[in-house]
This record gives C-alpha cells, structure tokens and sequence, in this order.
C-alpha cells in the first residue's frame, strides 16, 4: 500500500507538491516526512547514484525517480510490489510534467502546486489492489522491469550526506583557521618592521644628539 507521496526540485530540495494517506499512523507519517525530506536535501547536494532507486526504511521501503529537475518519491509497505510502486511514479511523473512543467523551475514557495495533491490520491486509489486485472497486467507487463533498479538502506543514503557535510565543516573551518594565521602572520610581520625602523631612529637620534654635543 502507498503511504506516503512527496514530489520535490532536485535542484534545492523544495517540495511541490504532497499526499499523505488517510491519517492512521500520523506519527509515523510526520517521521518519514521527515526522512524523505533529507533525503530531498541530500539529493540537492548532488548525492544520489541512480536516476531509479528504492531504500529500505524500517517497514517500509521509499521509492523515487528523478526526472530532470523533479524527483518523484513514494513509501510503501515492505510487501507492496515494487514494479507498480515505480509505475505509480511514472503516471504522476508524466502527469506532473505535463501540467505544470513549464512551472517548475520558477516556484518559489513550498508546495506550490498542492493542487496536485487530487491527481495523487485518484492515481493512489488506482494503485491500491494489487489483485486488480489492471494491476495484474502491470505487474506482467515484461516491457517495464525493475530488476536493475539500486536498493540501499536509508541509513547508508543518510549517512553519506552527513559525512560529506562532516568533511565540509571541517573544511570550512581549516580555511577560517588559515585566515586567522594568516592575519596574524601579517601583524608580526608588521610589527617586526616597526621594531626595525624604530631601532634605525632611535640609532640616527643618538647619533644626531652626539653629533650637536661634541661637535
């Protein structure tokens, strides 16, 4: 069974548009609506293998395509076939598309094509009944295979990021501390001149005063 359904810009990770499913289980759902969206995060960083993945999260298994700019993200039962999970994708992706297109690139707020949300619940409902004569003949449709399609566990996906992000922190501070250094080597640097010139005048002093003394 579909449990949750969120559609994002690969670009920035904002999401567009969401469907959640009928309420049972809302704790769960806020704390998988979370994980999707690291996950929409660490794939705006550029963190992502496969145009087509599934990860296995807990009971449930997340699925996503990425088309283009957008990626298509869906959560499933563990038992739930995964070669109509990523059809399911493909009807909202191609819908998606279709309607609001030419929009993707210049939304500016999340969920910004909510609407989108009565697609996601009619094409849902469609997808329900895996015993259907429509889903059946999905499931043996030999035109669209799944078996090439990555599957990796949630933690693994998340903990690339939070390394990458480890190593850019880490970064970032090694470049500060350099300035720093850097700043202070300028000052001692300065401050070794000064000391310079001053010793040259208080010698040029001396010698001036000894000069109007004696002579």
């Amino acid at each position: 069974m579909v449990k949750l359904t969120m559609i994002a810009r690969v670009t920035d990770g904002l999401p567009l548009a969401e469907g959640l499913d009928d309420g049972r289980d809302q704790k769960d759902s806020d704390f998988y609506k979370q994980q999707a969206k690291l996950l929409f995060k660490n794939l705006s960083k550029g963190q992502h293998e496969a145009s087509r993945m599934s990860i296995e999260t807990g009971s449930y298994f997340f699925h996503y395509i990425i088309e283009g700019r957008v990626c298509y993200l869906t959560m499933c039962d563990r038992s739930y076939p995964k070669k109509l999970a990523f059809q399911y994708l493909e009807d909202l992706k191609n819908e998606f598309e279709r309607v609001n297109g030419s929009q993707i690139e210049t939304a500016a707020r999340p969920y910004a094509f909510i609407k989108f949300d009565t697609y996601i619940q009619k094409t849902k409902k469609l997808y329900l009944d895996t015993r259907t004569q429509r889903n059946i003949a999905k499931l043996n449709d030999e035109l669209y295979e799944v078996h090439q399609i990555m599957t990796r566990n949630v933690q693994e996906v998340l903990g690339v990021g939070e390394k990458l992000d480890q190593v850019s922190e880490m970064s970032s501070r090694l470049t500060s501390d350099t300035r720093i250094y850097a700043d202070k080597a300028k000052d001692l640097n300065r401050q070794s001149k000064l000391k310079m010139y001053l010793s040259i005048f208080s010698i040029v002093v001396r010698n001036v005063i000894f000069f109007f003394i004696f002579c």
